[in-house]
C-alpha cells in the first residue's frame, strides 16, 4: 500500500466539489455521451505527473526549481500570484462544501452559521494536520478517505442502475449535439491544477530515487489516476439519472435526496458520507501540498536553493508555515462574498498554468544533457504531453478571450 500511496493523495486532493459537481452536471445536461473525456483527461494528467517525477528524479530538483534555473526568474514569480487567487478561489470552495457537508450530518444553528461553523472546523483541522501532523498520519489518513469516497459514490453510481450499454457506447469518442463546452469542462477539470506539482513534494517525502523511482511512480499513478476516471466517471452516471436546481455545494444535499428517491433511504447517507470524503480529503491535501509549492516559490526568489538536494525539509519553514495559515484563514472571510472578478482572474491563471506545464516537461525531460539518457521521456508520454499542450492551450485561449 505505501508504494501507491503518492498516487492516491494525488487523486484525492484533484478531486474537489468543483470536478464532483461539474462531472454531475456534465450528466445531467448530455448524458453519458462524454464518459470517455474522463479517460482522455486523466491519461493526460497522467502525463504531467508523470514528467513532473521523471524530472524531479533524474536532477533532483523540483519542476518549479528547474524550469526557474532553465527559463528564468519570471517562474516562481508567476507562482506566487497564481497561488494568491488559488488560495482564495479553491479554497473558499472546499470550506464551503465542507461546511455543508458537516451541516447535513449535524446543524449547528441556522444555515449560514451552521456552514461557516463547519467550514471553520475543518478547515482548522486541516490547518492543524498540516502544521503538527506527521506525514504518515497525513497519508493513512487521506487513504482512508479515499476508500470511504471512492465506495460511497462509486456504489451509488451501481445503485441507479445505470444503462451499461450506454456506458460502454459513452467510452467511444464523439462529441455530442451542443456539449463541447461541457466535454472541455470534463477534460479540463479531470486534467488537473497547480496541485499537480505536489506530487514532487509527496515522492520526496516517500524518499524515492533514480530511474527505480520512476518505474514506482508509473504504477501508483496508474492506480491513483484509475481511481481518478472510475470516480469521474461515477458522477456523471449519477448526473445522468437526475434532476437538480440547486446550485454550488448545496446541489449534493438535493442530489443526495433523489438518489434516496431513486434507490433506498440510506442512500442518501451513503452519498452524503462520499461527498464529505470527496471534499474533506481534497482540503486536506491542498492545505498539506500548496504550502510546499508557496515555500519553494519564495526560497528560489532568493536565488538557487537546491533543496532536495540539500534534503531540506520544506515543512520546517516560515514561508510554509504562513502559507498553511493564509490558505486556512483567508478564504473564510471569502464565505458569503461574491466572487466572480476573482474568480474570472483565476480562471485565467488557471486555463495558462497546463499548457505552460506540457510545454515545459516537453522541453526539460526531452534535453539529454539535463536529465540524462535514462530519464529522456519515452514516445508515447510525449505524444500525450503534445495532446495536453493542445488541449490546454486550446482552454487558456478560450478562457482568455471568452
Amino acid at each position: 500500500m505505501k508504494t501507491i500511496t503518492p498516487g492516491i493523495l494525488l487523486a484525492a486532493t484533484g478531486v474537489g466539489a468543483g470536478d464532483l459537481m461539474t462531472g454531475t452536471l456534465a450528466g445531467l445536461e448530455v448524458g453519458l455521451a462524454i464518459l470517455w473525456a474522463v479517460v482522455a483527461g486523466t491519461l493526460l494528467k497522467y502525463a504531467l505527473s508523470e514528467g513532473i517525477a521523471r524530472w524531479q528524479l533524474a536532477t533532483g530538483s523540483t519542476v518549479m526549481e528547474g524550469a526557474a534555473t532553465k527559463f528564468g526568474r519570471w517562474v516562481p514569480i508567476f507562482f506566487l500570484f497564481y497561488l494568491t487567487f488559488f488560495t482564495v478561489i479553491v479554497g473558499r470552495a472546499l470550506v464551503s462544501a465542507c461546511g455543508v457537508a458537516g451541516s447535513a450530518f449535524y446543524p449547528l444553528g441556522d444555515d449560514d452559521t451552521s456552514l461557516f461553523a463547519w467550514a471553520a472546523i475543518h478547515s482548522a483541522i486541516g490547518l492543524a494536520l498540516a502544521l503538527v501532523g506527521s506525514f504518515a498520519f497525513f497519508e493513512r489518513l487521506m487513504t482512508a478517505l479515499v476508500g470511504l469516497m471512492f465506495v460511497a459514490v462509486v456504489g451509488a453510481a451501481c445503485l441507479v442502475a445505470p444503462d451499461w450499454t450506454a456506458i460502454a457506447a459513452g467510452l467511444v469518442p464523439s462529441v455530442p449535439p451542443e456539449g463541447s463546452h461541457w466535454l472541455l469542462a470534463v477534460l479540463g477539470g479531470v486534467g488537473g491544477t497547480v496541485t499537480l506539482l505536489s506530487y514532487g513534494y509527496w515522492i520526496a517525502e516517500d524518499k524515492r530515487r533514480g530511474i527505480e523511482g520512476v518505474q514506482t511512480c508509473r504504477l501508483d499513478l496508474a492506480v491513483g489516476n484509475g481511481m481518478t476516471a472510475l470516480f469521474g466517471m461515477a458522477v456523471i452516471v449519477i448526473g445522468s439519472q437526475v434532476e437538480l436546481t440547486a446550485g454550488g455545494s448545496r446541489m449534493a444535499l438535493e442530489l443526495a435526496d433523489q438518489l434516496a428517491e431513486k434507490t433506498f433511504p440510506g442512500a442518501r447517507l451513503v452519498f452524503l458520507w462520499g461527498f464529505w470524503g470527496a471534499v474533506f480529503s481534497s482540503l486536506l491535501g491542498v492545505w498539506q501540498s500548496v504550502p510546499y509549492i508557496f515555500a519553494d516559490a519564495v526560497d528560489l526568489l532568493r536565488g538557487p536553493n537546491e533543496n532536495l538536494r540539500r534534503g531540506r525539509d520544506l515543512r520546517r519553514t516560515g514561508s510554509y508555515r504562513a502559507a498553511v495559515v493564509a490558505i486556512a484563514v483567508v478564504p473564510l472571510f471569502f464565505l458569503g462574498a461574491s466572487v466572480q472578478e476573482i474568480q474570472l482572474a483565476f480562471g485565467i491563471f488557471a486555463a495558462l498554468f497546463l499548457p505552460l506545464l506540457a510545454g515545459a516537461l516537453l522541453v526539460m525531460n526531452n534535453r539529454r544533457r539535463w536529465v540524462g539518457s535514462d530519464f529522456v521521456t519515452p514516445t508515447i508520454l510525449n505524444v500525450l504531453l503534445g495532446g495536453a499542450l493542445v488541449l490546454f492551450g486550446y482552454l487558456a485561449v478560450d478562457q482568455w478571450w471568452s
